[in-house]
């Protein structure tokens, strides 16, 4: 499943730092605007400690971590919907990712210019946001001015949803407000989604902090961008991108020595990659024997064929049912064999819902 975090925010926030750390890769960070021009692209594995834990019991040869995939996007500034600096490339590649990460800078640093010339993390949000609103806006206006005389004539019901969705949002975004604070009805999701618009997807804001703020897990700035945050029913979250890149770059055993003397249990990435994960609405299902424990990604509320085509589309197409326990059971009873003895192991047809942390079997026949 191939679902994609845009890595965004104002030039020298800490994007691209950010971005090494994530992926190990060598993405340019310097202490200039535009440093990032073409967008960096990296598959991250997303750490889930229940698949050490389902190794335990099943004894596997491999694990096989599922992965979602960061983009290390071009800085923008004011004025990038009418095109000023990287604007227009920065705002099509956005329009291609799933989500935002939102990197804000909350820390301060002489060293390091700011494009504004102070810290500011509201008014950074605030032109962030604008600008895409402001494309949004352009986006809408054109589809709505295309489509307004033949919505009025048409007996097409598609068409008449995107001309009343067109309508909501062309209101919305002119107060303001980004498109995914709009009410959309059952008839309209298919719609908003194939206009693929930059306010409408889920938004995390990464707030940038220094060491210091970082080892007193506090900042000021950080409890301003929070409020923010949960005015807009968006997520956020404090990380030091500095602090997380040195540790990206330690032996594994380094790493959790260094870890320890800051009172952590592991980086401030893993949780960042699981909120980016969440974020997409997506989930982990795990097929687990001998051969490998392996966690697949599906989308929330994924029925049980759908999973298993995520697999492969055979097993989608000739479906019989799926055989099943959560992973919960596993780690209570010790082993598959005590988890069907207890009644747990479960034969599930096509209707059934797809849970976080399920160990699945599928049964197909082609």
């Amino acid at each position: 499943m191939s679902l994609k975090c845009g890595i965004v925010g104002l030039p020298n926030v800490g994007k691209s730092t950010l971005f090494n750390a994530l992926t190990a890769a060598k993405a340019e960070a310097a202490n200039y605007p535009f440093c990032t021009i073409d967008p960096n692209v990296g598959v991250v594995t997303v750490p889930d400690p229940r698949m050490e834990q389902i190794s335990q019991w099943i004894k596997p040869q491999k694990q096989i971590p599922t992965t979602i995939e960061f983009v290390d996007i071009a800085g923008l500034v004011a004025g990038a919907s009418k095109g000023e600096g990287l604007g227009n490339q920065f705002l099509a590649n956005i329009r291609e990712t799933d989500a935002i990460v939102h990197v804000v800078r909350c820390f301060e640093d002489s060293n390091v210019v700011h494009v504004s010339g102070s810290i500011d993390p509201l008014r950074d949000i605030d032109v962030i946001n604008t600008e895409l609103m402001l494309a949004d806006l352009e986006s809408v206006e054109k589809r709505l001015k295309r489509i307004e005389k033949v919505a009025q004539v048409s007996k097409d019901a598609k068409v008449k949803a995107e001309y009343q969705l067109l309508k909501k949002l062309f209101a919305a975004l002119g107060d303001g407000r980004p498109a995914r604070s709009v009410e959309v009805e059952e008839a309209e999701v298919s719609v908003l989604r194939e206009l693929h618009l930059l306010t409408a997807k889920p938004t995390l804001y990464a707030c940038n902090v220094s060491e210091e703020d970082f080892s007193r897990g506090q900042s000021t700035f950080v409890d301003l961008v929070q409020q923010r945050a949960d005015s807009e029913g968006n997520k956020c979250l404090m990380i030091c991108s500095a602090l997380e890149a040195e540790i990206a770059q330690l032996e594994p055993e380094e790493r959790q020595e260094f870890l320890q003397s800051l009172g952590a249990s592991e980086p401030g990435l893993h949780r960042l990659i699981r909120e980016s994960y969440a974020l997409l609405n997506l989930i982990t299902y795990f097929t687990a024997g001998e051969k490998e424990v392996r966690a697949w990604t599906i989308v929330k509320g994924t029925k049980a064929p759908q999973a298993a085509g995520v697999i492969h589309t055979d097993f989608e197409k000739g479906f019989i049912r799926a055989e099943t326990y959560h992973c919960e059971d596993l780690f209570e009873l010790k082993s598959e064999a005590a988890v069907k003895e207890a009644g747990r192991y479960r034969s599930e047809g096509k209707e059934y819902v797809v849970k976080d942390g399920d160990i699945l079997f599928f049964r197909f026949n082609v």
